[in-house]
């Protein structure tokens, strides 16, 4: 049973790996030279070919990021460094919660060590390069160690509890963690815009203005009641054009970026906005959140089935069987079922989309938002011709011509 845990560690990784390339060279035969016919009057072809370009450097800093990983990985498993890291933390401690508090913090440490200069490469060079960088030195750190000032408030807590859940009530933890996880998710999608963001950006009340009226006009013909309209720094880091909608009830909002205001006529943006409250109409918020909610019921219960089976931890060349190494080789096994449900929640989110823009199109002007679509696919060097398969496995968004079809 170890040895074929063990294989199982090693093809999974790896045949995930193999699949994501080979989806990214049928992607890149979707390239030309010439500007294709579909995209006519979208862009032009200096655009097109700087898309590409775009695309290609991401490609490139995407295999060698996954290549290295791997690798890590690899090594990890077939020299026995999870069991040696594992020998080292018990060392440390007789307590099982502070043993798996030190096991993944050593792992987290590792992970943003080895991932930092990748993430720098696509900020400072990629980036950069394409003139959407606007983020400083400074700025790029700090975001990194508030990121780890927030896991450390936030996540030892809830990995602490859990564990000592799981080494209280054995198989039956998963119930108790599902219901801590489910109350941790539903009070952060309520309070995410107003504590988490302004961590990291300023979000300021639109100002009455044009848009303002017309956006209000919008929400009040649609019968959508909307109070909270703000306008976040995105330009701080980046000049890519968004918006998104957060929020339940009296805590739900609208953020407009302030790179799309500056992109974008009034039109245009409150055409974004009424996408944004077909989303909300359609309960799309609360199905996400509930979708979630189930993925990891089912996955905690899955595990609890597996975690103190011997031939995790020994498959690891772990002695002792524990929730840490058992919750690392449970992660590498889930995968080819996380990613039949990932593909799964991307044809729902696609699917959304749709019905988001229909709502827009029936309830504004399908014009002004067809009008946007190519405005932020143009801006952000979006791959407006993907391979249909890249687009099954990863798209969450309908490719640009798709959505325009359907807007006509």
């Amino acid at each position: 049973m170890n040895s074929l845990v063990f294989y199982l560690i090693i093809i999974i990784p790896v045949s995930g790996f193999l699949l994501e390339r080979y989806l990214e060279y049928l992607n890149s035969r979707m390239w030309s030279e010439k500007l294709p016919a579909e995209l006519k009057g979208i862009c032009d072809g200096e655009a097109y070919r700087k898309t590409q370009l775009y695309e290609k450097d991401n490609r490139k800093l995407s295999f060698w990021s996954s290549l290295f990983n791997l690798a890590v990985i690899l090594l990890m498993v077939i020299l026995g460094g999870f069991a040696f890291l594992d020998t080292l933390v018990r060392s440390v401690s007789n307590d099982v919660i502070i043993i798996s508090l030190l096991f993944f913090a050593f792992i987290g440490v590792g992970s943003e060590i080895i991932n930092f200069p990748f993430s720098w490469h696509d900020t400072f060079v990629i980036e950069k390069k394409y003139g959407f960088n606007t983020m400083t030195v400074r700025t790029f750190i700090t975001d990194h160690l508030k990121s780890w000032f927030i896991a450390l408030i936030i996540g030892i807590p809830v990995l602490a509890l859990i564990t000592w859940i799981y080494y209280r009530l054995g198989k039956g933890f998963w119930l108790y963690a599902w219901g801590l996880i489910t109350v941790f998710s539903i009070f952060i999608n309520f309070f995410y815009s107003e504590w988490i963001v302004p961590l990291f950006n300023k979000q300021t009340p639109l100002i009455e203005s044009p848009l303002r009226s017309k956006i209000e006009a919008y929400a009040a013909k649609a019968g959508f009641r909307l109070r909270n309209i703000y306008v976040i720094d995105g330009s701080k880091r980046s000049t890519k054009a968004n918006a998104y909608f957060s929020g339940f009830g009296s805590k739900k909002r609208i953020v407009l970026y302030d790179t799309l205001i500056k992109e974008m006529s009034d039109e245009e943006i409150v055409a974004v906005l009424a996408h944004e409250t077909g989303h909300y109409k359609k309960k799309h918020v609360l199905r996400r959140l509930v979708s979630s909610i189930l993925q990891t019921g089912l996955m905690l219960f899955l595990f609890s089935l597996v975690v103190d089976n011997p031939a995790l931890s020994g498959a690891l060349g772990a002695g002792t069987s524990s929730f840490h190494i058992g919750l690392i080789v449970f992660g590498i096994l889930y995968s080819p079922l996380s990613l039949v449900i990932g593909l799964a929640g991307n044809y729902i989110s696609r699917k959304n989309e749709f019905e988001a823009d229909r709502y827009a199109r029936d309830t504004y002007n399908p014009e002004f938002l067809a009008s946007a679509l190519k405005k932020l696919s143009v801006k952000n060097l979006s791959n407006m011709m993907p391979h249909p398969a890249y687009v099954f496995f990863h798209y969450s968004h309908p490719p640009l011509l798709a959505r325009l079809a359907k807007l006509e």
